[in-house]
């Protein structure tokens, strides 16, 4: 039945997102995100939604009054260099085509498609259904896996939908992590009391669900998402009674495997198993990264046991278990400092939009959504140490959230007539060109990330 009812639902909205890109745009990520064919049985599990879906949505662009261009600003220019510098490393590469063809084309479409989001993410109510697709696609497993631990003692892992990028223990464990404080935004925007209550439950299970996972490195991430967090909450005393409770009541929750487990962290740098050392790793991707400071050896090279052999003679080929190395091995160094340009360029952006949208309270979501913007990138940074993620669709699609967010507080902060409100650097703009809507030329391709 659930085959059927996905490929209903699917066949059903494909004519819509033709007529309606953004609805588009919300199918697309929903299949990306939570990959709901995956856990189907039947013919809907193999057929190609997520083409069909992103052919829809072009045609939509194209049929229906949508932007016909994409917004100016340092986030664009990161993804168009993005898909350059991997194509041009895949064509350099080292592993079998086939193998490095497959995952450049996953990885294209990924980034192509943040493109056509940012680029339709106009309003506010956009952004909001945005973010409630991420928190719906990931929360899913959350709510799952939170309720399996709760019934099972917390003794099993939780693990995401098969063939998908968060199948894994650990990366699902991660996903749910990133999301998490963006659970917590809808838990601030919601207007009644039973909502609060309904999202307060998603976040305790999705929390019993993350430290279920017995993801070590999103243990880590989590202790550091919860004190990062801590300090982005307005009533401190409350917020930190509330965390601490709740991992205590977590910790205290779990049974002694997972105390076990947990304590094998010092294995990441102590083990002498070359295939658990998380340092052995991550020795062998910087030695493929110096060997070919350009262009690295392409996708999958770390697993490729005649790349390793040639660069990091008697190293294992596998995963390197690092955002970071793996980055690195894969495509160089030029590469790298754009991939690590997203996040930076993505604090700027949550920074400025807290600096100037504080003051406006009609902008009050965008302060929240930036500070917990924020929460999800140290979260997904940590854990992703540890993790093969590089280029997880969320992650990057909450970092075009941001952006979106930053255009849209540009544009009112130049259309607002008190003069305090407004940026420092339009104070000493010629009064024709803080007009209403100039935020949407030159404005906004000067400070927009």
């Amino acid at each position: 039945m659930r085959d059927i009812a996905i490929f209903l639902v699917l066949l059903g909205t494909l004519p819509l997102a033709m007529a309606r890109p953004f609805v588009g745009i919300l199918l697309w990520s929903w299949m990306s995100f939570m990959n709901p064919h995956r856990i189907t049985w039947g013919f809907a599990t193999e057929m190609p939604w997520a083409m069909m879906i992103a052919l829809a949505t072009v045609m939509g662009c194209i049929i229906a009054q949508e932007p016909k261009r994409f917004p100016p600003g340092t986030t664009v220019k990161l993804i168009v260099a993005f898909l350059i510098l991997t194509s041009i490393t895949s064509l350099l590469a080292l592993v079998p085509s086939d193998e490095m063809y497959g995952r450049w084309s996953l990885v294209s479409k990924i980034f192509i498609m943040l493109l056509l989001t940012l680029s339709l993410l106009t309003t506010r109510k956009r952004i909001h259904g945005l973010i409630w697709m991420i928190v719906i696609s990931i929360g899913y497993f959350g709510i799952k896996g939170g309720a399996f631990a709760l019934l099972t003692g917390g003794g099993d892992r939780v693990w995401g939908p098969a063939g998908s990028m968060i199948h894994d223990n650990n990366n699902v464990a991660a996903a749910m992590l990133t999301v998490l404080p963006l659970i917590y935004y809808l838990y601030q925007q919601a207007e009644n009391w039973y909502m609060r209550a309904g999202i307060a439950v998603v976040i305790v299970l999705t929390t019993f669900s993350v430290v279920s996972s017995q993801s070590r490195g999103a243990l880590l991430g989590g202790i550091a998402a919860a004190g990062f967090m801590w300090t982005k909450t307005q009533n401190k005393i409350v917020s930190g009674v509330a965390i601490i409770f709740l991992l205590g009541a977590v910790a205290v929750f779990m049974p002694q495997s997972w105390y076990d487990r947990m304590g094998t962290i010092k294995t990441y740098s102590d083990s002498e198993d070359i295939t658990n050392n998380r340092l052995f790793l991550w020795e062998t991707g910087w030695k493929i990264a110096l060997a070919r400071p350009l262009t690295g050896a392409g996708f999958y090279s770390p697993y490729e046991r005649s790349v390793v052999e040639q660069y990091a003679p008697g190293a294992v080929a596998r995963s390197l278990h690092s955002v970071w190395f793996e980055t690195l091995a894969e495509h160089g160094f030029p590469t790298f400092f754009v991939w690590l340009a997203f996040p930076i360029v993505a604090w700027i952006n949550a920074r400025r939009i807290i600096k100037y949208a504080s003051a406006i309270p009609d902008l009050r979501w965008a302060v929240d959504l930036a500070r917990m913007g924020q929460v999800s990138i140290v979260a997904f940074l940590v854990a992703g140490t540890f993790l093969p993620l590089m280029y997880y669709d969320v992650y990057f699609t909450i970092m075009i959230a941001i952006a979106a967010t930053r255009i849209l507080v540009d544009k009112q902060v130049a259309e607002t007539t008190d003069e305090s409100a407004i940026s420092p650097w339009r104070r000493f703009m010629p009064s024709a060109q803080r007009r209403p809507g100039f935020a949407d030329g030159v404005a906004s391709r000067t400070i927009n990330g």
